[in-house]
């Protein structure tokens, strides 16, 4: 099958590291696949070099979005794939909108969140949908968001999970040691760690609030906050507003994420809003005790596996962030255990290649579990 993946950009995101994956994933199992980004610099890209890499360098204009699709259209020409499976809501309106000049015999749309910010964008999605053969969302909580805001009608959209692969996340002792003494931590110190972008969706000022709380209780911690973005200098002014400066290490975009998690104690994702919540299976994956909003799909991956608090309450984060800390050695080994099985279990990437590869052939993605 010859398989062309598009998406918006390949920033350090989770829906990036999904399709990136993917894209390996495809092309072990003898796919010919194809990626295509809008825009940007690629900081995540395939490992595997069959993958054939594009970018449209789409401006910021009217005149650069024609010239994007122009580019576009003559790769889909070129490469004549089976299926095109377009990631995230620009690249998913403007692929169904170019089937209109250009013969694409299917089109998978996929979509990663519960929330596309704005009315706007789900009005896109609701005139476009019948371009798109069918579409996917990352939670069964994802499809219902869409559904209720009828950006499509019901039946349109599967949810598949996103998956990670198990032997890329898993505990390592000596990264743990190495990043440690990076961080110049001793052993007694816990290590708190956040992942992801620097942008309101995740919320980080509730995080921060609650590690204040913890720090006026006297509870010894380190916070190290992985990821760029727009909200960096505020978040940091936030900090240092809070007396907690000295406690936080803001350390951008890294590519050891696997490392930095075996290296924490809790992992806490204090999102507003999620699709699916990649980053807390991964955690799981690397056996870590994780502390996470009740957004999105993030219940349908933690399970009884970990914490959950209401988004936007910093009280309820620093309540479970703190009853994670008191864990003792046997309790957090078991529930670190329990995560990464479930993960094992749920959320591999082969399993989530199978379902999707699934809907490229017609099928439903139920079908795929049935097969294995």
């Amino acid at each position: 099958m010859k398989v062309l993946l598009v998406i918006t950009s390949l920033g350090v995101g989770g829906a990036e590291r999904l399709v990136t994956s993917l894209a390996d994933r495809y092309a072990a199992i003898g796919h010919e696949v194809m990626l295509v980004r809008f825009h940007g610099e690629a900081e995540l890209r395939p490992g595997d070099p069959r993958v054939r890499l594009e970018n449209l360098d789409m401006r910021r204009s009217p005149v650069g979005v024609l010239v994007a699709m122009r580019r576009l259209r003559r790769l889909v020409l070129e490469f004549r794939p089976d299926v095109v499976n377009s990631h995230l809501v620009h690249a998913n309106i403007l692929t169904r909108l170019l089937r209109l000049v250009t013969p694409i015999p299917s089109l998978v749309s996929s979509a990663h969140n519960t929330n596309e910010e704005g009315r706007f964008r789900m009005l896109a999605y609701r005139l476009t949908d019948r371009l798109a053969d069918i579409s996917t969302n990352v939670s069964e909580e994802a499809v219902q968001a869409f559904e209720s805001q009828r950006a499509l009608l019901p039946g349109r959209m599967y949810a598949i999970h996103n998956g990670i692969d198990t032997e890329d996340f898993v505990f390592d002792q000596n990264a743990r040691d190495r990043i440690r003494t990076e961080l110049s931590l001793s052993d007694s110190t816990p290590l708190i760690i956040a992942v992801g972008r620097l942008w309101e969706p995740k919320d980080y000022p509730s995080l921060l609030m609650a590690m204040s709380d913890l720090a006026c209780r006297s509870v010894k911690f380190r916070l190290a906050i992985i990821g760029d973005g727009p909200l960096r200098s505020e978040l940091k002014e936030l900090a240092h507003s809070l007396g907690i400066a000295h406690q936080v290490d803001f350390l951008g975009v890294r590519h050891d994420v696997p490392a930095l998690m075996s290296a924490c104690d809790v992992f806490v994702l204090s999102s507003a809003w999620e699709g699916f919540g990649l980053v807390v299976a991964e955690a799981m994956a690397c056996e870590r005790v994780v502390v996470a909003t009740d957004s999105g799909g993030v219940r349908e991956v933690v399970g009884e596996a970990g914490y959950l608090v209401k988004p936007r309450d910093s009280e309820a984060l620093s309540g479970a962030i703190g009853q994670a800390l008191r864990l003792s050695d046997v309790e957090r080994k078991l529930m670190g255990e329990a995560a990464r099985a479930r993960v094992i279990e749920k959320f591999s990437l082969a399993a989530t290649a199978d379902r999707y590869l699934a809907v490229f052939r017609g099928e439903t993605p139920q079908m795929a579990e049935g097969s294995r």
